[in-house]
């Protein structure tokens, strides 16, 4: 891997992994796995490499839910689709209740995952990168 990609991460690559928009090299959550449910949304202050307050103001992650919901819709179209061309979709018989039924249960799975992306992107729309300023 070369400097320039080691000391320039990604946009995407750090909301995936939950680090500093403004750093993007300190971690946003305390506990780096999302099902220590105790611990799931537990944030530090600030960012333990640049100092970045992570709550911009009182109340500023209530906009996550937005991004949460749009993120639960996509991800309930994906598993339409797997679905429809997988096992197919029949008014004649129960298949749509077992699509639910089981979309239901990825969607109880992946919720930990879903809170934590939802606020690394919004707080990426708000804080932008500044590499040099630690």
């Amino acid at each position: 891997m070369s400097k320039s990609a080691s000391s320039n991460p990604g946009l995407f690559k750090s909301v995936l992994t939950n680090k500093c928009p403004h750093c993007r090299q300190g971690n946003l959550f305390i506990d780096p796995n999302p099902y220590h449910l105790g611990n799931t949304m537990k944030m530090p202050d600030n960012c333990p490499v640049c100092g970045q307050k992570y709550e911009l103001q009182t109340g500023f992650y209530f906009g996550t839910g937005f991004v949460s919901y749009a993120l639960t819709v996509l991800i309930t179209g994906i598993t339409f689709i797997i679905w429809w061309n997988t096992v197919g979709m029949s008014v004649h018989d129960n298949r749509v209740l077992w699509w639910l039924f089981s979309n239901a249960l990825v969607l109880i799975a992946l919720q930990p995952l879903i809170q934590r992306l939802s606020r690394s992107l919004w707080i990426s729309f708000f804080v932008r990168y500044q590499p040099n300023k630690q």
